[in-house]
């Protein structure tokens, strides 16, 4: 069995989006619930978030977008994206702490206190921008995470894998034209936020390392597999990564309200398998999983627990 570490925070409830918002407080309960009432209770590491430094913030986002996101929380009915991305009077240091655990799982990784992690966490962050919140996200967890794992350990490459149903436009802007951090994605095509087209592949230094592998609704498990075993596979190891980093959402459950896949739980364990073969055998098995999206609650529980026993190899 693989040490598996759980980053959390009881906090992550506090990020208040209103009734009928899709991505509310009643996922992360019902992930960590889940969680509580099975034996994966004591098979993982549990570690509470801390918050993301400012640094670390403005290592992905402008200082005056950080400032204007603290602002619109603390006066507590602050919406983005026209209203789509909603917070409360306690969003900002959620937000802040939904970062922070991406870098302390990335730390703990890389300092050998487990094999690899999870990130129970919300608000998610693929969608956001340097400067501009969408999608449900504030600030890009995972491309602060790669941007810690640079400049905080001195990593040379690192490898982002998106299985997300939607593209995560902010974390590709991110490093399109980085040569050092490889995006790939594999997401419904075409559909929100719109970007993803096989065509963009990066600029600059960063051409070559994005990757986008669009797909058509109600695509099977089978295919997101073969994908994995093919051009992923060949990406990484072509690009010789020392971290892999997940962007796992959830969404492409057959079951979720927001989306038109055909993914299963058990789906989801396979393809968890798949990245950690990849990380095990180009990057001594360093692996670090994000939360991004699922909505239907079950589903997404029921996922995330298949996720987990994959990364701690245990059936």
């Amino acid at each position: 069995m693989a040490r598996t570490a759980l980053f959390q925070h009881p906090d992550f409830v506090h990020h208040e989006t209103g009734p009928d918002h899709p991505e509310c407080l009643e996922r992360y309960r019902a992930i960590i619930d889940a969680l509580e009432n099975s034996s994966l209770q004591s098979e993982l590491q549990w570690h509470l978030a801390e918050p993301a430094t400012l640094e670390q913030l403005e290592a992905n986002h402008d200082r005056d977008y950080i400032r204007h996101v603290e602002e619109a929380c603390l006066a507590g009915t602050g919406q983005f994206d026209k209203g789509e991305t909603r917070v409360s009077h306690e969003s900002f240091q959620v937000a802040r702490l939904a970062a922070g655990a991406a870098v302390g799982a990335v730390d703990a990784v890389l300092a050998g206190a487990c094999d690899n992690a999870f990130c129970a966490l919300r608000p998610p962050g693929h969608h956001a921008e340097r400067a501009k919140a969408m999608g449900f996200c504030l600030f890009n967890n995972v491309a602060i995470a790669a941007r810690h794992a640079r400049k905080a350990h001195g990593l040379d490459r690192v490898f982002i894998l998106d299985w997300d149903i939607h593209h995560g436009n902010g974390t590709q802007h991110s490093f399109y034209d980085d040569g050092q951090v490889f995006f790939c994605s594999l997401h419904q095509y075409p559909f929100y936020p719109g970007t993803g087209n096989a065509d963009e592949q990066g600029i600059g230094a960063g051409k070559g390392t994005t990757l986008n592998l669009p797909l058509p609704p109600r695509t099977k498990g089978d295919t997101y597999q073969n994908l994995l075993a093919g051009p992923v596979a060949d990406a990484v190891a072509g690009f010789r990564p020392d971290l892999l980093l997940v962007s796992a959402g959830f969404d492409a459950h057959r079951d979720d309200p927001m989306a038109h896949m055909d993914l299963t739980e058990e789906d989801f364990g396979a393809m968890t398998r798949t990245a950690r073969a990849l990380a095990d055998e180009h990057c001594g098995g360093r692996l670090v999983s994000v939360l991004e999206g699922g909505y239907e609650h079950k589903a997404l529980a029921a996922s995330v627990k298949a996720h987990l026993r994959s990364l701690l190899a245990v059936e």
